[in-house]
């Protein structure tokens, strides 16, 4: 089977194409370092958005999420952003955590999806 890779950097690829599944790469708010919970969410799932239409997909393919938060505190503010974002009736299997220490302090939510490819 072929693998597709894209926005490939020497580290990584921030998504990789496989037997028609997507794999993308854990995703941080590098538009909105710093900025609120509901900011950085917001701005990881433009990034889910892109990456996954990059790689032929879209939300409403999405069979996995992992979520790390630095505090469960946040639990709510992120919720309300996740809520308003995934594809009614296509909701992924999904796990959240609280990570006290992602890639940069900056940075407070990280989120990583698994999708069929259309």
């Amino acid at each position: 089977m072929t693998i597709k890779r894209f926005q490939t950097a020497a580290r990584m690829s921030q998504a990789v194409v496989h037997g028609g599944t997507v794999y993308l790469a854990g995703q941080v708010a590098q538009d909105a370092p710093g900025a609120s919970v509901a900011e950085q969410t917001k701005n990881i799932l433009a990034r889910i958005d892109a990456l996954l239409a990059e790689a032929g997909s879209d939300k409403s393919q999405a069979l996995s999420a992992t979520i790390w938060l630095n505090s469960m505190d946040d639990f709510a503010e992120m919720n309300g952003v996740w809520d308003a974002w995934v594809s009614p009736g296509n909701t992924p299997a999904r796990a959240c955590v609280e990570s006290p220490k992602l890639a940069s302090p900056k940075f407070t939510v990280e989120i990583g999806i698994i999708a069929a490819v259309k």
